[in-house]
């Protein structure tokens, strides 16, 4: 199941939302932003949704919450709850890719739960799983799945081994090794035993450290919060294998470094076919989501919107200003100690502009290029000629000196007005140097005037008119060439603004960015 768009008029705290997603299908929606911004009433508008169709297949009425989820009723004099006709239905609008939803559509963890022991005495018939009646109705209520959840673990032993070809012993490696397998990455407790209600042992029981027989009851709320979230998403996985899988902040009692193992053991356990909302301002869910799970993450920041009004967000692009602006969330006015993987000087302006910010046009250009795929990479002018060596052996000193996991990389054009390095020259500069990387064009303007990129800015551009036949555009200077690229492309503006708008044009897709790619990073491997 993926969504395509949710819409919530006068809900909660929201006059008029739209989460568009456009055509961003990835496996995980992270909302991002901090305490009070909007993001668990997202979920109670997914849970409303979900009852709402509950009700659709019962043909059944619902005593709503009114005072809840109606914001209204707080901003109009002489209006009673207990005689508003709020119908939810037209107040909470869900587009996905399916057209029918089911009892396992949707399934919503609040952030408040917490089950201090496991203490079942007997064995019991349980309803069936998607029925889910300890389900929180709103996203204030408790989650209180856990006890079952065990019960359901022991219930799933007798069922699948009880006059069966499968042995206790297969049944323990398909299920409890599974289960710590997913445990063991994320901390350093193993389940060793299911206990034995008829005995008074009705727990789960743990090695930790030296101890063969830890009783749940005895975990820290740290581990008794990753014990709940795994074997809940476990015992649930074959039920809700096409469902929208919502986790209010599941960081909750967790350190950081647990926090990220956390998300990307979840992630394993959700099916594909699921898609994992999850609300988070933690730094280690942040880094998880920035780092180990880009690829299947789409971030919508929920940070300084006026929620009265009429508010449309989509997923950020991904850049680095977009990951400083998040992890603000996260760590205030402690972002500024954040320092980049990789810091690359380039030529061009050294001087920061008038509020302190790169001024310099290569650095403003390859940082647009390779912001997105390449978050903790700052390009940073330094100056022309021998400055961007100079500038980057003294920060290379000093940097790796405080910040040890910062690489320092020299990004030289191969000429100038005068002449290119031959290629002799080049190869011989770049063995006695790893730090450095050497364009393989002349300059920065031989890759942002390329065909390729001027004709997929304007595809009825006659090339030849700029061009000649057998001019060659990779090692020639092109500067002189300003005027006749900037009247043919019918540009307005002037010559670095012409630039900038080249540069969005290098996109993943083109032979451009994969050439400047080659050059600048993957020779670094």
């Amino acid at each position: 199941m993926r969504i395509k768009k949710l819409q919530l008029k006068d809900f909660k705290r929201f006059n008029d939302l739209t989460i568009d997603l456009e055509n961003h299908s990835k496996k995980i929606i992270a909302l991002v932003g901090p305490n009070g911004s909007g993001k668990s009433s997202v979920f109670d508008g997914f849970e409303q949704f979900s009852t709402n169709e509950r009700e659709k297949r019962a043909r059944m009425g619902y005593q709503k919450n009114i005072s809840y989820l109606k914001k209204s009723i707080f901003q109009l004099i002489g209006i009673s709850p207990e005689n508003d006709d709020y119908d939810s239905s037209n107040h909470v609008l869900v587009e996905s890719d399916q057209t029918v939803y089911t009892s396992t559509s949707f399934y919503i963890r609040s952030a408040h739960r917490f089950t201090p022991r496991i203490e079942i005495k007997q064995i019991r018939a349980l309803s069936k799983i998607e029925e889910d009646e300890k389900r929180p109705k709103y996203l204030i209520d408790i989650d209180s799945r856990l006890e079952e959840n065990y019960e359901r673990l022991i219930g799933g032993f007798f069922s699948e081994v009880y006059d069966k070809d499968i042995t206790g012993k297969q049944w323990s490696e398909k299920n409890i090794q599974n289960l710590n397998k997913s445990l063991n990455g994320i901390l350093d407790i193993s389940i060793v035993s299911l206990g034995n209600p008829t005995h008074e042992e009705g727990s789960l029981y743990f090695t930790k450290g030296t101890s063969s027989k830890f009783p749940y009851e005895n975990l820290s709320a740290g581990e008794k919060e990753v014990v709940d979230l795994i074997l809940d998403l476990y015992i649930k996985r074959d039920f809700y294998s096409n469902t929208l899988i919502c986790i209010d902040e599941p960081e909750l009692h967790l350190s950081t470094s647990i926090q990220r193992k956390l998300l990307v053991e979840i992630e394993k356990i959700i099916p594909d076919t699921c898609q994992l909302w999850v609300a988070t301002h933690s730094i280690g869910f942040l880094r998880a989501l920035q780092e180990d799970l880009k690829d299947k993450t789409a971030v919508i920041d929920f940070l300084g919107n006026n929620f009265d009004e009429i508010v449309v967000l989509k997923p950020i692009p991904g850049t680095r200003k977009d990951w400083i602006r998040i992890f603000e969330t996260a760590l205030e006015d402690l972002t500024g100690l954040l320092a980049p993987k990789k810091i690359i000087y380039c030529e061009g302006k050294k001087e920061p502009g008038d509020v302190v910010i790169e001024d310099g046009l290569d650095a403003i250009i390859y940082n647009s290029i390779f912001n997105k795929k390449y978050p903790d990479t700052l390009f940073i002018s330094s100056g022309g000629g021998s400055e961007p060596r100079q500038y980057s052996e003294v920060a290379i000193k000093i940097l790796q000196k405080s910040f040890l996991e910062t690489e320092i990389l020299i990004l030289k054009d191969r000429g100038g007005k005068e002449k290119n390095l031959a290629d002799t020259e080049r190869d011989e500069q770049l063995a006695t140097n790893h730090n450095k990387r050497i364009l393989v064009r002349r300059e920065i303007e031989n890759y942002i005037f390329d065909p390729e990129i001027l004709l997929k800015y304007n595809p009825d551009l006659d090339i030849s008119i700029i061009y000649p036949e057998e001019f060659d555009y990779k090692n020639e200077y092109l500067k002189p060439k300003y005027q006749v690229i900037k009247t043919n492309l019918k540009f307005s503006g002037n010559n670095k603004e012409m630039m900038t708008e080249l540069a969005k044009f290098i996109t993943e897709d083109t032979e451009i960015y994969k050439e400047m790619k080659s050059i600048i990073f993957t020779e670094t491997t």
